[in-house]
């Protein structure tokens, strides 16, 4: 008996139309941008750089689909050079967004447009240089975590102090109830979003490569975790590698999407600086932790200080600065309380009038006290009660320390 032959496999276009199925079903029919705007912003991200205001204008002036059958069709958009229309076509025509759809599926991210339920409004911020989409991997709404966010950035090459900063920030902010965005690169991002993450909190990693990528490779064991219980944010399509312009223009995304920055460590030159001065911008509060004078390190952050950026210290410094305006307030600073600060106020006067050295009878105390005698006497007795006075032979004088200093503090 003849075996039947086995089944063949299914065709490129027969395992393209079930993708297109499946990416249909999961991002509904009550998206907030049909199917065909969604895959023409989608295949915009790797035809276009990110921030690329050329393109920015002909999205707000033709909208996605038409500005994508223009670069098909090799159409110079306005302001375009050549160079650049022919890039946008060479790219165009390699161009496949159900294919990144589907990576991004598979790897649990998805394709989030403006006027979709998730896309956080603040973005609209930039302008031109607003996103065509972000590719978002992780279960959290990316517009709900935002409201509530604040970027903590810093250098890569962070010094032990830094790293100890951006901890203690990224674990007070989590413990506090917002959302920390950093970079997901070395040093004092990925300080922050650690602590944040040990600490139980919220934490979205923006990058400047495909969510599915994971960079800096020594990351990778970090930004997986922020994949399962963060958010990764990115505006290049799945399997797009960083460079050095791709991490600049990262830097606007941070700053558009958080109420205000905080910078932990920054040389003059610095991606750092750069959120920050986009923040301010835009109308963000911009923050800065001092440091050393002597390290070059904060040299970048004194600057921004110096140009009218708050100094922060704390969590809760920052949180009085981003949060709602008369309710999160940071508590009072001071020192600590001294037993001499319980005092009143008259016997705090009977106290300083007493010499440093020396002992003094109860009339020459009241005279420097301004008080009377049979008052300066009731206070002497308190204050010796309570161990900072003692009287030899009919004299009073301060109860030495250990040290043989005065209880008393000068100034």
């Amino acid at each position: 008996m003849a075996t039947a032959p086995p089944p063949r496999p299914p065709d490129e276009a027969t395992l393209r139309a079930a993708d297109e199925a499946t990416l249909r079903a999961a991002y509904g029919e009550g998206a907030g941008v049909g199917w065909g705007e969604r895959l023409a912003r989608a295949a915009l991200t790797r035809i276009a750089e990110p921030g690329d205001e050329v393109m920015g204008r002909a999205l707000r002036d033709r909208g996605a689909e038409a500005a994508l059958r223009a670069v098909r069709a090799g159409q110079p958009m306005p302001a375009a050079s050549p160079d650049r229309t022919a890039r946008y076509a060479r790219r165009a025509a390699g161009a496949d967004p159900v294919a990144d759809l589907a990576a991004a599926h598979r790897v649990g991210a998805r394709f989030v447009c403006p006027s979709d339920s998730d896309w956080p409004g603040q973005l609209d911020d930039l302008g031109p240089q607003r996103p065509f989409g972000l590719w978002v991997r992780g279960r959290p709404s990316l517009r709900l975590w935002a409201l509530r966010s604040v970027a903590v950035v810093g250098a890569r090459a962070c010094t032990d102090y830094g790293a100890h900063m951006a901890a203690r920030l990224g674990a007070g902010l989590a413990e506090a109830g917002w959302v920390v965005v950093s970079g997901a690169a070395h040093g004092v991002d990925g300080a922050v979003h650690r602590a944040v993450l040990g600490a139980g909190g919220a934490t979205v990693g923006v990058l400047a490569c495909g969510v599915d990528v994971a960079y800096p490779p020594r990351n990778a064991g970090l930004i997986e975790r922020m994949a399962e219980r963060g958010l990764l944010v990115g505006e290049l399509p799945p399997g797009d590698h960083p460079t050095r312009s791709r991490f600049v223009l990262r830097n606007r995304v941070i700053a558009a999407l958080t109420r205000g920055t905080v910078v932990v460590e920054a040389r003059y030159r610095s991606g750092s600086l750069i959120t920050a001065r986009r923040a301010t911008a835009m109308g963000r509060i911009t923050m800065g932790v001092p440091g050393p004078c002597t390290s070059g390190l904060s040299e970048g952050v004194h600057e921004l200080l110096r140009d009218g950026a708050a100094v922060v210290t704390d969590a809760a410094d920052v949180v009085e600065l981003v949060g709602e305006i008369g309710a999160d307030l940071a508590p009072p600073r001071r020192g600590p309380v001294l037993p001499r600060d319980l005092l009143g106020a008259a016997a705090t006067r009977v106290l300083e009038a007493l010499p440093g050295r020396g002992a003094a009878d109860e009339r020459e105390i009241a005279e420097v006290a301004g008080a009377s005698c049979d008052d300066t006497l009731s206070r002497l007795v308190e204050l010796q009660a309570l161990g900072f006075v003692e009287r030899l032979d009919g004299r009073w004088q301060l109860v030495r320390t250990a040290r043989d200093s005065p209880t008393r503090h000068a100034g």
